[in-house]
């Protein structure tokens, strides 16, 4: 397929840490990584651009952290820390299949991966590696999903992807109410009126702010991130 065809040429994902840990309740499920490395793959066999941020929740929360008594700030860094060690798993398991990809960490540790500079990651995706960005915005009380706002509008991406283990944005918590609605679509401001759980506060913001359109898909889907790349209408999109 020419890129001319999709929907989208360049894309920042995000992940839990949660994602990464299957059926498990700590750590790196390696079948769970090994067929989220095969989707992205694939999409970048399509000629997308990607740009990857995941989360740290599969093995330490900043705010969990504090909740049981360490400091917030160290608690949060010990949080970025942990997104750093899942962006080189998922190296690992992308190089694995042949994808390069590189990590870039907002905190410096060069034994280990390059800096955050984003011109540098600019040129990564422009020859086709997978970018993953860790250590959040390398700053305490930012989530990484503000991470994933902020990286977006930085490297230009034509939308965040947030994959969840629901299919979409609810207006209740769907597993708890079977009667919750699902919206197709929803506006950034109607998610902040109605305190819907879709990314804090502060990352609905700046997508609003910059326009960033943002899709929220299940990633338990098989195949979902390859069709939406096609332009099918997966999940939810939250936009102005």
């Amino acid at each position: 397929m020419s890129n001319q065809s999709l929907a989208y040429k360049r894309i920042l994902l995000k992940l839990s840490g949660e994602a990464l840990m299957g059926k498990g309740d700590y750590g790196i499920d390696p079948s769970v990584i090994g067929r989220i490395a095969d989707e992205i793959k694939e999409v970048v066999s399509l000629g997308v651009q990607i740009g990857l941020v995941i989360g740290g929740g599969n093995i330490f929360r900043g705010e969990g952290l504090a909740a049981s008594g360490i400091d917030r700030v160290t608690g949060d860094h010990m949080g970025m820390l942990a997104t750093v060690l899942n962006a080189l798993a998922m190296q690992d398991a992308l190089e694995k299949k042949g994808v390069k990809a590189r990590v870039m960490s907002a905190l410096s540790i060069h034994q280990v991966c390059e800096d955050y500079i984003r011109r540098r990651a600019l040129r990564h995706m422009e020859k086709g590696r997978v970018v993953m960005f860790a250590a959040g915005t390398g700053n305490p009380f930012f989530t990484t999903d503000s991470a994933a706002s902020l990286r977006a509008i930085e490297i230009g991406a034509d939308v965040v992807i947030k994959a969840t283990k629901v299919d979409g944005v609810y207006s209740d918590d769907p597993e708890k109410n079977p009667d919750a609605e699902r919206y197709e679509s929803i506006t950034y401001d109607e998610v902040l009126e109605r305190k819907l759980m879709v990314m804090d506060a502060t990352a609905i913001v700046l997508c609003r702010d910059h326009n960033m359109p943002l899709r929220i898909f299940s990633i338990n889907n098989s195949g979902d991130l390859v069709r939406m790349v096609k332009g099918e209408n997966i999940g939810t999109i939250v936009e102005n």
